[in-house]
């Protein structure tokens, strides 16, 4: 059996404040079969507003929770197995943070993916990222199969966060840098703040952000990050003969 090509996005959307026809644009561009969205609208009109992006972007929700802003899309035929919202720890005065995982199948064969979105506050941030690492490992346990994190980190690699992340995930596009490096800000973009991480049987053919098939102009007017893109394969299991009898 051959393995099986994927696309996700990792998208923080800026809660749509910003031009929503060039978000869909953009991720349409990139023709991705996962979405994951940080930033998602999550105040006045939410649901009608997320309802009206996933239309636009021919994407249909796996998850999509008010607390904490996230989304997971699909596109049409990937099956959803299993989902888990996981709220990180309350800090006073901070916004509250979340992981969304979905338990996909993909052409027969399983991804997990979580989406998170963390602190600005170091020392939350930190502990986020443990707590959304954990919480994914804890979910494969239950849904076996490969994984992959989209995360605005908020945080450059070499900071603790991002080096906690990496500890137990590659980093997509830092392996296999494609497009640009850079995700924020969106118009004169200088620091490289949102990721893509894979654990398990996954491998990734490039990663970064999608400068080829997405417009600059729309990039610049959909929000105040950039996507990144991450082309990855789910490898295919190995073939082992059956013993012969005797």
């Amino acid at each position: 059996m051959s393995n099986t090509r994927i696309r996700v996005l990792s998208y923080n959307v800026h809660a749509l404040r910003d031009d929503a026809q060039a978000v869909a644009r953009v991720v349409r561009a990139c023709d991705p079969d996962v979405v994951c969205l940080q930033e998602a609208p999550r105040l006045l009109r939410w649901q009608s507003r997320r309802r009206s992006l996933d239309r636009m972007m021919g994407m249909i929700p796996a998850i999509s929770r008010r607390t904490g802003g996230l989304a997971v899309l699909c596109r049409p035929g990937i099956e959803v197995h299993r989902i888990g919202h996981r709220v990180l720890r309350r800090y006073p005065g901070l916004r509250v943070r979340t992981l969304s995982m979905a338990a996909l199948q993909v052409d027969g064969r399983p991804l997990l993916v979580g989406c998170t979105h963390l602190d600005l506050h170091p020392g939350a941030r930190l502990h986020h990222a443990g707590e959304a690492v954990d919480y994914l490992a804890a979910f494969a346990v239950e849904n076996p199969g490969p994984s992959v994190l989209a995360a605005d980190v908020n945080a450059e690699p070499g900071s603790s966060a991002w080096r906690l992340i990496t500890a137990g995930l590659r980093d997509a596009a830092g392996e296999h840098p494609w497009g640009e490096a850079a995700t924020f800000p969106a118009r004169n973009p200088a620091r490289r703040i949102d990721g893509v991480f894979t654990s398990g049987a996954v491998e990734v053919h490039r990663a970064g952000v999608p400068v080829e098939p997405a417009d600059a102009a729309d990039m610049a007017d959909a929000s105040d990050h950039r996507p990144v893109l991450a082309d990855i394969s789910l490898e295919a299991e190995p073939v082992t003969e059956a013993a012969e009898g005797g």
